[in-house]
């Protein structure tokens, strides 16, 4: 989907800014938010870009960089901090064979940080996608990976 066409079907107005970049986002095929489609944006809306550029930078969820199929996103909030989410990041970089901001030679999966999720009672706890895990330890994190990869992870 063109950005054009996104901004015809979420509409041009300035409010439907965060569902027209989560939409271009989507749509990228790497998960990132290109500059041209940062420039073209700018001109549809009659917006600027730096507008743009500064909305993106303050919302952790969108990237301007390339990045795997899935997104990781590990929480880092203290009750995650104290539940053991150091432990879980080591299982996952272990797993991964990757650090925290990057991506999987396969491109399959990026890791990042979370400053909270929001899941405080089943601490700790990451994001893949949209699917919220909690209650982690590295037997579960490696169970977790393994599915996502082996169901083709759509």
């Amino acid at each position: 989907m063109t950005v054009s066409e996104i901004v015809d079907r979420r509409g041009n107005n300035r409010e439907n800014l965060l569902q027209i970049l989560h939409d271009i986002q989507d749509s990228s095929g790497d998960n990132s938010i290109h500059r041209d489609a940062i420039e073209e944006l700018a001109k549809i809306m009659d917006i600027t870009v730096a507008d743009i550029t500064g909305t993106l930078s303050f919302y952790t969820m969108f990237s301007t960089k390339p990045r795997g199929r899935h997104i990781i996103r590990l929480c880092e909030s203290p009750p995650c901090y104290i539940m053991g989410s150091e432990n879980i990041l080591d299982a996952l970089q272990k797993k991964l064979g990757v650090k925290l901001g990057e991506t999987t030679p396969d491109k399959k999966f990026t890791l990042e940080p979370s400053s909270c999720l929001g899941t405080c009672g089943v601490a700790p706890a990451m994001m893949i996608d949209d699917e919220v895990y909690g209650n982690l330890n590295a037997k579960k994190v490696s169970e977790i990976i393994d599915s996502i990869s082996k169901s083709g992870g759509n």
